[in-house]
């Protein structure tokens, strides 16, 4: 009786850690989890309102720019009023990296898919073979996602 309920847990683990995403950006483009195998890809929870995410903002914008990290940034805005403002908001700062909109209508759906926000900012990061390995509560650096990554690239060199 115990082996059953073992593999039916371990069934559950191996479902949730593999853990897909589809989500829309401001500019109706679809972002696959699966369309970035072999990448990392960090998902960031944040507000126009929210000072440590503002405060990450040009971290955020330097880990996209820099392409030796094969790393893609996604910015789930949440907590607005109007899109139209956020969209300004993103293109005033010059935010590069893609934004999607977690409006009432979609946030239970992008939660769902990505993971809860347990504060502002929230963020997630999938290893290149798409294994949800970390998340982070707070303002992020540059410095600390990458030299996660750098760690993790040791440990699995071995």
């Amino acid at each position: 009786m115990l082996k059953p309920i073992l593999l039916a847990a371990a069934l559950f683990a191996f479902a949730t850690a593999a853990s897909a995403f589809d989500l829309l950006d401001s500019n109706g483009k679809s972002h696959k989890l699966s369309q970035y195998k072999g990448k990392w890809v960090l998902v960031n929870y944040w507000a126009t309102w929210c000072p440590p995410c503002l405060m990450e903002l040009p971290d955020l914008a330097a880990l996209y720019k820099n392409k030796k990290n094969n790393l893609v940034v996604l910015g789930v805005a949440m907590d607005f009023q109007d899109p139209k403002e956020v969209l300004a908001f993103a293109k005033e700062r010059a935010i590069p990296y893609p934004i999607i909109l977690g409006d009432e209508q979609h946030i239970d759906s992008i939660i769902d898919q990505v993971g809860p926000v347990r504060g502002l900012p929230t963020t997630y990061l999938y290893n290149p073979q798409g294994k949800q390995v970390a998340y982070n509560v707070g303002m992020l650096s540059q410095d600390a996602v990458e030299s996660y990554i750098k760690d993790k690239k040791k440990a699995t060199a071995k």
